[in-house]
């Protein structure tokens, strides 16, 4: 069992790493959290729905509350370039079509698994080529304010704050990230994140089909996948 199975319950995105290339230089953990915050969120419970800019006098008021804003406000502006770029709809569109024979027979969107995939080759390409260290990642989440981290979940209108607090204990406990250093170990959550949608199981062959074509797929499709980053670096521009 991999760890991400004891997550299933909670698991929708998955691309944390990404977000985090974007703050690996950060020097507040609660700028590289905010980074971070709006799908840790949405693992909890897909529901959320939070605009932080409708607080922003009173989060603005400490520098903490600020930074984790100022995180959070740099991962909507970074999903929103990587989503409408060509890079993203050009991979989402050929990984599709080489997954739709490996998903035969299951009630998987070819498009929905592609989409997630993409997101998880690219976290592992960043542990690989040693583009981020994943655990200054969670030196920099352990070292979070939490007195502040609950505050600002109060603030923002989240009603389990207590719920969220022990989600967040756990995702920093399991580390589950180190694992997408082996590209072996993607089929699982790739089938684990589809469940929360459609009922169905799988045999050990799919898995090992599923990961033939990632492996395929990041040789020979991804060798550009650095280009995607140098876009977003290029393009961001809030706190540039």
């Amino acid at each position: 069992m991999y760890l991400t199975d004891k997550l299933f319950g909670y698991w929708v995105d998955m691309n944390f790493l990404s977000h985090f290339y974007f703050e690996r230089y950060a020097t507040q953990p609660e700028r590289v959290l905010g980074s971070l915050l709006p799908d840790l969120l949405k693992n909890v419970d897909k529901s959320y729905i939070f605009h932080p800019q409708k607080q922003e006098e009173q989060f603005f008021l400490h520098p903490q509350t600020q930074a984790i804003s100022e995180g959070w406000y740099r991962h909507v502006e970074v999903d929103k370039l990587f989503h409408s770029s060509e890079f993203f709809l050009e991979h989402n569109h050929v990984l599709r079509k080489q997954l739709e024979p490996v998903l035969e027979g299951l009630p998987i969107r070819a498009s929905f698994m592609a989409h997630i995939a993409i997101e998880l080759l690219l976290d592992h390409l960043l542990i690989q080529h040693e583009l981020v260290n994943v655990s200054r990642l969670y030196e920099h989440l352990e070292h979070v304010n939490l007195s502040t981290l609950r505050s600002y979940l109060k603030t923002l209108g989240v009603e389990d704050v207590e719920g969220f607090m022990d989600f967040y204990d756990k995702f920093l406990s399991w580390r589950y990230i180190f694992e997408y250093k082996e590209v072996e170990k993607i089929s699982n959550p790739l089938f684990n994140i589809s469940k929360r949608i459609w009922t169905f199981e799988t045999q050990p062959s799919q898995h090992e089909a599923l990961t033939e074509v990632l492996i395929n797929y990041r040789d020979n499709q991804l060798t550009n996948f650095k280009e995607i980053y140098m876009y977003i670096q290029d393009n961001i521009t809030y706190l540039s």
